[in-house]
């Protein structure tokens, strides 16, 4: 029997936030039809299907700039509109051909405050925009409690395509999207930045340690003569422990990154 009616939302809403496992996979009958149904995909609006759709991903070569972009005209970007335009074709890793939008990322191109989570999931790759899901409504609040919104930030992401299901992405995924990121950082040039999960903290800055022994304490990423970087939970997972001791710690982790904007911070 099929999940339907208000059903939808919730398993919609568990696949947001990473909790497999707990929905269970729908009975599909089999049916033959002289004229079966096209994919999903196929029947997106003409600017959703201007990215390549869930049809899997075709062959990317290094001779292709579009599908492959070069490493050094990454490098000569002069703005984020202008890395935007560069690389949102890429079809490098797989995540490439699975995607329905590209989500390079969003802010104030002054912006002295970054953030940078995991991947995109789903209502990311339907709007191209990061952060806009049940996680994204959250890490708005959490702007908020700060006297911050995101006009005033910008927020990025180790991977600009989602993940199949939401799962974390791979290293090699990670790694073929990272030099993008750095990329998005050199340009920006925040004056600190607040890592969302284990993910970028273990991609970015190359750190294994588990994001519950390293939140709150100060790191800091070999770029532009280094910069400084406040690690804390995902807003994922303040959803799935939302608890007074979890949320009281992403608040003492933001304090210490706004202050840091505000009076210089502590040495790292």
């Amino acid at each position: 029997m099929t999940m339907i009616g208000p059903f939808h939302p919730w398993r919609d809403t568990l696949q947001d936030l990473g909790v497999m496992g707990l929905v269970p996979v729908p009975v599909q009958r089999e049916t033959v039809t002289e004229n079966p149904p096209q994919p999903i995909f196929t029947q997106l609006p003409k600017e959703v299907g201007q990215e390549k759709s869930r049809g899997g991903n075709p062959a990317a070569t290094p001779a292709d700039p579009v599908a492959c972009p070069p490493p050094e005209r990454v490098a000569a970007v002069a703005s984020l509109s202008e890395l935007e335009e560069t690389i949102h074709g890429c079809l490098a890793c797989p995540l490439g051909g699975g995607r329905i939008r590209f989500v390079f990322g969003e802010g104030s191109p002054g912006a002295a405050l970054m953030f940078i989570g995991e991947g995109p999931g789903r209502e990311e790759d339907l709007k191209g925009r990061p952060f806009v899901g049940k996680a994204g409504e959250l890490l708005d609040r959490m702007l908020a409690a700060i006297n911050l919104d995101r006009s005033q930030v910008y927020i990025a992401n180790v991977v600009k395509c989602r993940p199949p299901d939401n799962r974390t992405p791979t290293g090699p995924e990670a790694q073929r999207c990272l030099p993008y990121l750095r990329r998005q950082i050199e340009l920006l040039r925040p004056r600190v930045i607040v890592t969302l999960g284990a993910t970028p903290l273990r991609e970015l800055l190359g750190i294994q340690t588990g994001i519950t022994r390293l939140r709150g304490q100060w790191q800091r990423l070999d770029l532009l003569g280094g910069i400084p970087v406040m690690p804390t939970f995902h807003p994922a997972y303040v959803l799935r422990q939302y608890t007074q001791e979890v949320r009281r710690a992403v608040w003492n982790d933001l304090v210490a990154a706004k202050d840091w904007l505000d009076r210089g911070g502590p040495p790292v």
